[in-house]
C-alpha cells in the first residue's frame, strides 16, 4: 500500500433516483451514503422502479433544496413542492432485485410525474426502517446500507479519469460530457486518470471527526452516461468509447468509470468540496 494526497473536488446528491442531481458545497454523511441521496424513486403502478433506461426525460427534471422542501422543475411544468418530512401512505417498491418498504408520496406528486414523463407513475420514498445491504461478495464482512441507489451507499469518480475520456471523445469527433452523466457522489482531484479502480481506502479527517471509505467495487455503465442531460436525447459516444479501453475483466468484460464505495466510519461527519483525501493505493 501506498498513500496518496487528493481532495474532494465534487459532491453530487440524487435525490430522486435516475433524476438531475444538486451538486452542493457539502453533505452529511449518513448510513446509506449522502443525506438524501437516491432517498425517492419514481415507480410504475406495481412499484417496479423507473429510470433513464427506459424514461430519457427523467434527465430534464431538475431538484433544489429550498428551506423545508424538495423542489422538483421540468420543462413546462409548474414545480412541484416535496415536504422532507411528509410521507403519505406506506407501500412496496422494487429497486432491482430488492423489494423494499417505502412510503408512497401522494396523489399531487405521481400526477406530475405522470404528466411530464407521459405514463402512470408514482413516487416513492425509502423506508430508513428497512435495510437495504449491498452485496457481501464485495464488502466482505461491512454490512453496507442504501436507499435506492443501485447497490452502493457511494460512488466515487476522479476528475482526471473524465478528462482521459473527454480526450478520447474528442479523438473520435464527439463533444465532451460532464461528469454528472455519471453521476457520481464524490469526485476527486489528484489521481491519475483511472487510479481509483487501485484505491483501497479513502480517509478524510473533517471538522467533525475522520470518515474513511473504502471503494469495493468498479462501476459497470449502463446507457445512463449516453443521455444528453441538457436534451435528454440519446447518443452512443460515451459507451462506444468506454468500449475501446474500458472492458473490465473482473466484472465480466462489463465497461466500468468510477468505483463502488462503502462507509467505515464518519457516520454524521461532514464531507465539504476541498477537503484533503488521503488515497491508500493497491498495488
Amino acid at each position: 500500500m501506498s498513500d496518496l494526497a487528493c481532495r474532494i473536488a465534487g459532491l453530487h446528491v440524487h435525490p430522486i433516483k435516475s433524476l438531475a442531481g444538486v451538486s452542493p458545497h457539502e453533505a452529511l454523511l449518513i448510513e446509506t451514503g449522502l443525506e438524501f441521496d437516491r432517498a425517492w424513486m419514481v415507480v410504475d403502478e406495481q412499484g417496479e422502479m423507473r429510470t433513464q433506461r427506459e424514461l430519457p426525460r427523467m434527465a430534464l427534471v431538475r431538484p433544489q433544496f429550498r428551506a423545508d422542501d424538495l423542489v422538483l422543475r421540468a420543462p413546462g411544468m409548474l414545480a412541484l413542492h416535496l415536504r422532507l418530512d411528509a410521507v403519505e401512505a406506506a407501500t412496496r417498491a422494487r429497486v432491482w432485485d430488492d423489494e423494499v418498504k417505502a412510503y408512497d408520496m401522494g396523489a399531487l406528486a405521481a400526477q406530475w410525474m405522470s404528466d411530464f414523463l407521459g405514463e402512470r407513475l408514482r413516487l416513492v420514498r425509502f423506508d430508513p426502517e428497512h435495510k437495504r445491504l449491498s452485496d457481501k461478495k464485495w464488502t466482505g464482512d461491512v454490512e453496507a446500507e442504501n436507499a435506492f441507489s443501485d447497490g452502493y451507499p457511494l460512488l466515487v469518480a476522479g476528475t482526471a479519469s473524465l478528462a482521459d475520456l473527454n480526450a478520447r471523445l474528442a479523438a473520435r469527433g464527439a463533444p465532451a460530457v460532464g461528469i454528472e452523466r455519471f453521476r457520481p457522489n464524490l469526485v476527486l482531484e489528484g489521481l491519475a486518470a483511472f487510479e481509483e479502480d487501485h484505491v483501497d481506502e479513502l480517509a478524510i479527517d473533517t471538522d467533525e471527526g475522520p470518515v474513511r471509505l473504502r471503494l469495493v467495487k468498479p462501476c459497470v455503465r449502463c446507457t445512463i452516461p449516453d443521455v444528453d442531460p441538457a436534451t435528454a436525447e440519446r447518443g452512443t459516444a460515451v459507451g462506444d468509447t468506454l468500449a475501446s479501453f474500458r472492458a473490465d475483466a473482473r466484472m465480466g468484460g462489463g465497461l466500468t468509470f468510477g468505483m463502488n464505495a462503502v462507509v467505515l466510519g464518519g457516520i454524521e461527519k461532514v464531507l465539504r468540496v476541498g477537503q484533503a483525501v488521503r488515497a491508500s493505493i493497491r498495488f
